[in-house]
Parts: C-alpha cells; sequence; structure tokens
C-alpha cells in the first residue's frame, strides 16, 4: 500500500528572520502597526466598526487612485486596451468601497450618538486621498485647498492634482487626436458639460470609424455608475444613522449628500443615451 504524503507549511522562520518581528506574513503586511491604529475613545462598541470602515475605505482610495492614475497614463500614450484593464480594476475597487457602508447599515442613531463627540470637528469630507479622487473625477474647487494650509505637502500634491488634466480630461484628449471635434481644455473649475463633448460620444456609438473607442466609452460609464452608487449607499448610510442633522465637518449633512448623489460625473456619456 502507498503511504499519503501531508505536507505542511514551513512553520519556523529563525533564519534570516527578525527575532521578536513575527512571521515574514505579518513583516511584509506590517501587521502589528496596522492591528495598531484601531484605538475607539469611546466605550461603543459600534465605534470600532466606524473606525475600521474608515481605515479600510481610506486604503481603498488610494487604491482606485493608483488604478485611475494608471489608465490616464495609458490614454496618453494610446494605449486603449491597458486603460481598459485599469479602469476595470478600479471598477471592483469601486465595487467593494460601496460594499464597505455595509458594514455601518445597522448602526442606529443611539450608537452613533453615543461616540460621534469624540471626533470632534472630523468628517470624511476632509479626507485628501478622497478629495484627490474627486479631482481626478473633475469634481474640482480650489477652495477646499484651504482645508490643509497647515499641511503643506498635502496641500501641493492636491494643487498639482488640481491644476492636471483629470481622468475624463485624458479620455476627451484621446477622442481629439483620434480626429473627433472635442473642443475641451482642462480646468481647474468642476466639469460643465459640454454639447460638442456629447456630439462626439455619440459619433463614438454611431459612426464605424469610430467604434473602437466604444469599450471605452462603456468603461468610463462604469466607473461613472459606480460613483453614484457610492454616494447613494452613503446617503443611506447617513439617513439612517444620524437623520437630517448637521454633518460633523460643518456640511449641511443629508441634504449636501443627496445633492451629490444628484450630480452626474461624465455627464455627457449619460445624455447622449436620450439620442441613441
Amino acid at each position: 500500500m502507498g503511504h499519503d504524503t501531508v505536507e505542511t507549511p514551513n512553520l519556523s522562520f529563525g533564519r534570516g528572520g527578525e527575532p521578536g518581528r513575527g512571521t515574514p506574513y505579518a513583516r511584509y503586511a506590517r501587521l502589528d502597526e496596522l492591528h495598531s491604529l484601531q484605538q475607539p475613545r469611546s466605550k461603543e462598541p459600534a465605534e470600532l466598526s466606524f473606525i475600521v470602515t474608515t481605515q479600510v475605505m481610506e486604503l481603498l482610495f488610494d487604491l482606485l487612485r493608483h488604478e485611475w492614475t494608471l489608465a490616464q497614463q495609458a490614454l496618453r500614450e494610446e494605449d486603449v486596451p491597458a486603460a481598459l484593464a485599469a479602469l476595470r480594476r478600479g471598477t471592483h475597487v469601486q465595487d467593494v468601497l460601496a460594499q464597505s457602508w455595509d458594514l455601518l447599515a445597522t448602526m442606529t442613531p443611539q450608537e452613533f450618538n453615543s461616540f460621534r463627540s469624540v471626533f470632534g470637528e472630523a468628517s470624511g469630507f476632509q479626507s485628501s486621498a478622497f478629495l484627490h479622487l474627486e479631482f481626478l473625477l473633475g469634481n474640482k474647487n480650489p477652495a477646499l485647498l484651504r482645508m490643509y494650509d497647515e499641511v503643506p505637502q498635502t496641500q501641493a500634491e492636491l494643487t498639482e492634482v488640481l491644476r492636471s488634466p483629470g481622468l475624463y480630461d485624458d479620455a476627451l484628449a484621446l477622442l481629439a487626436r483620434r480626429g473627433l471635434a472635442v473642443p475641451h481644455e482642462p480646468s481647474e473649475q468642476r466639469y460643465r458639460a459640454d454639447a460638442a463633448v456629447e456630439a462626439a460620444w455619440r459619433q463614438v456609438y454611431t459612426d464605424p470609424e469610430y467604434a473602437a473607442l466604444q469599450p471605452l466609452a462603456e468603461a468610463l460609464l462604469d466607473v461613472a455608475e459606480r460613483v453614484t452608487r457610492w454616494r447613494q449607499r452613503h446617503l443611506a448610510a447617513v439617513k439612517r444613522s444620524m437623520g437630517a442633522k448637521p454633518g460633523s465637518g460643518g456640511s449641511s449633512g443629508l441634504s449636501w449628500l443627496r445633492k451629490s448623489a444628484e450630480q452626474d460625473v461624465f455627464p455627457e456619456l449619460w445624455t447622449v443615451r436620450n439620442e441613441l
């Protein structure tokens, strides 16, 4: 009779390791650091969920920025397949981001109110990683940089993003290089819909000469749709946990989130569908 061979993983890491710093996995992912960052300030059990969810979202913001930046670089290099691959990876990140709100879905107003005071004026609106994404989407507002007057490096990084083309700008620049009439120039202000841009996307969908650009249009719409899903889930979570109270960062809270959820990014990709 044969003998089954049971393979076991290596359980000893003494040689070449760093004594006292755990397994290679822990060192690689810096787990000791990571797990030391959750420090609730109240005795409310729900606060830990709030902190973990916030930190997970921040990490995902960085990952999404990474993918969108790769997409921009690919578009500038005329490498549409690489841009599509990055956008596709990004949509998976967006899906996880939207689903992250489920971690807070059952938080009651009483639970939230029991620890809300401990974070004072802190608000997700102040996230520089989130604002970076908003600028990449074309939702630019120079006035928001004042939040970082005391953080010069962060302010400088966001100023650069504000002044640079966003994701949609790079897509429109590609359309122009392919021969479509797109009289669009990047701006430091919020992107505004342009009839000429809508006409260019209409050609992409209706003129066989530009059919190869349709996957790009659809990939960008996938991004835009998920932005709306994220905003709607944010709105629902806030509505459930705190109602219409003012936001901790000084915003109008629910009404501000509702207005944001109603604003489409990449607007011409939505309006062009009225005539297709």
